[in-house]
């Protein structure tokens, strides 16, 4: 891939990966009890298994963990079904299902590590951090006495030593800017909402803006405040961006295309091997925007439950897709609870569209050449170009008003975007990477936090300017974090460095609220959608 095509991807993978793992992998399936095949053959092969762990324990020469061979064993076994039926041990599964759930137990503060140091970018709201005045800029350096600066820590090891049951207690030692001495905190740790709608804002006199990040089990209810709050607010049109979301639970995904869809129509339907897997899932209630326009924003992160929200409205006509043909994870997991607190996600059912496209992408092959399909999409040129992606001209479905739809695996756009890479370098790659640009932002934010705090956001967004004196303090940090200056990328990018800075620096102040009005004015996907709102206006009268 050459130079100038990497950058902006670069940015974005590592969040969509992580995101994909923790999450993603699983749309909540009902949890169903059934005996399966009981054959003789069944028991046979169970016998054997067993034959050999016993041997193994019994008779190997050396001393063996056989809990972790069979561990091994299912996880191998998994991976020969499908690519979404996973085996996750039970030290993981409290931080899994704590994610999908919405909240988790801890201390309450969103960290970066810069320098091999812990920085709280910010306490979260109503947590027991910022209830102790814990502030932005505050570095962690010792946990109950251990130290946690300059020894490598990664964010796994900072997890672990933060989180904890509610009632439990922390001791942490911070160093705070003008303080001499080391400040000791100890904090009793309590539930952390987290929330899947990032923000939600008003673009213009008419047009919503939301952004759902992921479909947890409070999603549905977010989703509905935020629209509520827009609603109020006079919005006339929606944008809807689940670009770059990995999905999640179906239920919550159900309900905010029931918000959208007027009368008794089909949402999704799933096909299994078992007719009890077998289910049909209608709009049922009166939503509270079934009327006007609606423009979804998708890309190559967009995956399960965002396909099935994107799916429903596409296949009835009700929104405009705007963006990237979307994942291709339309398997369903059943939730199995092991008997030593593991669990396993078995895939029971595949998910179908409305018009009958199944959402899921082959996976015929190697688990590799699998996930290793996203990449590809940046190498053939999809990402940057509609005529690189490959339809399968053998699977045309039609929505409810006769428009041609295509399936194969994802959501593909009503109005391709491309990937926009004219002002992305590898300086600026650089920069990401190294968390420079993060780390001078909070800098910066931490220096200004009184001059900023006392301007209003509108006035931070119309008369804040990343002047080159801000700029030459972002190289610096970058020199530090060894991200050698490049001057001919630099000058590339210089304006996309800007908005991007300007969006983090606004983070620091405002949280999301502040970033995302920022950082969309860089977003492709998001500037095509505001030239399409007359389209989906038309979409929207057609029904």
């Amino acid at each position: 891939m050459s130079e100038t095509k990497n950058s902006k991807s670069a940015i974005r993978l590592p969040l969509f990966i992580a995101a994909a793992i923790a999450i993603g992998i699983f749309i909540g399936a009902s949890m169903a009890d059934g005996a399966g095949d009981n054959s003789e053959g069944l028991y046979q092969s169970i016998y054997k298994f067993r034959q050999v762990i016993s041997h193994i324990q019994n008779d190997y020469v050396d001393d063996v963990n056989t809990d972790e061979l069979v561990d091994n064993a299912i996880e191998e076994m998994l991976t020969k079904l499908d690519p979404h039926s996973v085996y996750i041990p039970a030290e993981d599964l409290k931080i899994s299902q704590a994610q999908l759930e919405g909240n988790f137990e801890g201390i309450g503060v969103e960290f970066n590590i810069f320098k091999d140091t812990i920085s709280v970018v910010t306490p979260l709201s109503g947590g027991p951090s910022e209830k102790l005045g814990i502030m932005p800029g505050d570095q962690i350096i010792k946990v109950e006495g251990e130290n946690f600066a300059g020894v490598g820590i990664t964010n796994q090891d900072v997890v672990k030593a933060l989180r904890g049951e509610k009632g439990s207690e922390v001791t942490i030692e911070i160093k705070r800017k003008g303080t001499r001495e080391l400040l000791e905190y100890t904090i009793t740790r309590d539930v952390i909402p987290q929330y899947s709608v990032d923000v939600s804002y008003m673009v213009d006199d008419e047009i919503g803006y939301i952004k759902v990040s992921r479909f947890a089990a409070t999603t549905y209810m977010e989703f509905k405040e935020a629209l509520n709050k827009l609603n109020k607010a006079g919005m006339k049109r929606l944008i809807l961006d689940l670009s770059g979301n990995p999905g999640g639970y179906m239920d919550p995904a159900v309900k905010m295309v029931d918000e959208l869809l007027a009368g008794n129509q089909m949402i999704v339907y799933t096909k299994g091997k078992d007719s009890r897997h077998n289910s049909q899932y209608f709009s049922e209630r009166s939503g509270d925007f079934e009327k006007g326009p609606v423009i979804v924003l998708l890309d190559e992160g967009s995956a399960s439950a965002s396909e099935i929200v994107s799916g429903a409205l596409q296949d009835h006509d009700r929104a405009l897709i705007v963006g990237r043909r979307s994942f291709g994870k339309g398997l369903v997991q059943m939730p199995i609870s092991l008997n030593d607190g593991s669990a396993m996600r078995l895939t029971i059912s595949r998910y179908y569209t409305p018009s009958g496209r199944c959402i899921q992408k082959p996976y015929e092959g190697s688990l590799e050449d699998y996930h290793m399909e996203f990449y590809e999409r940046f190498q053939s040129g999809e990402v940057y170009s509609a005529d690189s992606i490959k339809v399968n001209d053998s699977l045309i479905f039609k929505t409810d008003n006769g428009r041609e739809v295509y399936g194969g695996g994802g959501i593909m756009p009503d109005y391709f975007v491309a990937l926009d890479t004219i002002e992305n370098s590898s300086y600026m790659t650089r920069l990401f990477n190294s968390n420079s640009v993060a780390e001078y932002s909070l800098i910066y934010a931490d220096e200004h936090r009184d001059d900023l705090e006392k301007m209003s956001l509108q006035q931070f967004i119309d008369n804040f300017k990343v002047n080159d004196q801000i700029l030459e303090g972002l190289i610096a940090v970058g020199e530090q974090n060894k991200v050698t200056f490049n001057q001919d990328q630099y000058k590339k990018s210089k304006t996309l460095l800007k908005t991007y800075l300007k969006a983090f620096i606004a983070r620091n102040i405002w949280s999301n609220d502040g970033f995302y009005p920022i950082f969309n004015e860089q977003n492709e996907i998001f500037q095509k959608a505001l030239t399409l709102m007359d389209e989906a206006n038309r979409l929207a009268e057609s029904n």
